[in-house]
């Protein structure tokens, strides 16, 4: 996967790009119709949750969000939303799973996790092949699954390789009372660990809306299937498939180049500019 936006998103993973016949930046011009909301604002992510999206970062709501990732030639999934900074040195996207309460004291096997993936890696690489998208190879772990109890939130990122160029995407997985919010970094290899740090940031401004929070789980309410490892696997995809991997984990499969994200960049700024403008 390359980064799109700088950087954009896959199996957790996105796949580099073929250079394109159009220039990049006429091939994103349909961005100055989508409606932007720039920061600071408070934001709805899915009907659920909330983020106080700060300054210089701005949101997508769902019927943008899929137009953008047609654009990037992602598979979109029904509910999505999409945040990133200005100047698109990297995005990210939330979708909420409401495949219910998800029990949080299960220890993961990283080896275990790891060896799933890439079985898993193989289907999706022939669904790339039909749909002439460049393959992905699991190289490894970035960060190993690392879950923080306090925040309830998960976070890992797997290293890949695509066409020569390595591609990382930095998961998060927070907690609800009846399902699990995804929130997938797209970033430069080389800039992981600053846009890691300041996503994080980013993330201090989600919450849950009252009555959706994981401390407010009552008896009675929606038990998910699986535990924390099947989370990094595919989340409820885990419970019905032999890897975790199938059919929805392939809406995780992106793609960005260096030039396209640019030029992306390159337009949201102009964007930005004449808003300020007015």
């Amino acid at each position: 996967m390359k980064l799109g936006v700088q950087a954009l998103l896959g199996m957790s993973f996105l796949v580099a790009a073929p250079v394109l016949p159009q220039e990049p930046e006429e091939r994103f011009e349909d961005v100055f119709n989508f409606e932007w909301v720039f920061g600071p604002a408070n934001v709805d992510i899915t009907t659920r949750a909330e983020l106080s999206l700060p300054e210089g970062y701005n949101y997508l709501g769902r019927q943008d969000t899929r137009r953008m990732m047609e654009l990037l030639e992602n598979i979109p999934g029904d509910e999505e939303y999409f945040v990133a900074p200005d100047d698109m040195r990297w995005f990210a996207v939330f979708q909420y799973d409401d495949s219910g309460h998800v029990k949080d004291d299960e220890r993961i096997d990283a080896d275990e996790v790891l060896d799933a993936i890439r079985e898993g890696n193989e289907y999706a690489n022939r669904v790339r092949r039909r749909n002439g998208w460049s393959e992905l190879d699991i190289v490894g772990w970035k960060y190993p699954p690392f879950y923080e109890e306090g925040s309830k939130r998960l976070a890992w990122a797997i290293l890949a390789e695509s066409e020569g160029s390595l591609v990382v995407n930095y998961n998060t997985r927070l907690l609800g009372r009846t399902g699990v919010m995804s929130a997938v970094l797209v970033a430069n290899p080389d800039t992981l660990e600053s846009a890691v740090a300041e996503f994080q940031t980013v993330l201090e401004g989600f919450e849950y809306k009252p009555g959706q929070r994981y401390a407010e789980y009552r008896p009675g309410d929606k038990l998910a299937t699986y535990g924390l490892a099947a989370l990094v696997t595919g989340g409820a995809a885990a419970a019905v498939t032999k890897t975790g991997i199938g059919k929805a984990a392939l809406k995780f499969i992106g793609i960005a180049v260096f030039a396209v994200v640019a030029a992306v960049g390159s337009l949201l700024k102009r964007i930005v500019g004449r808003r300020s403008a007015a």
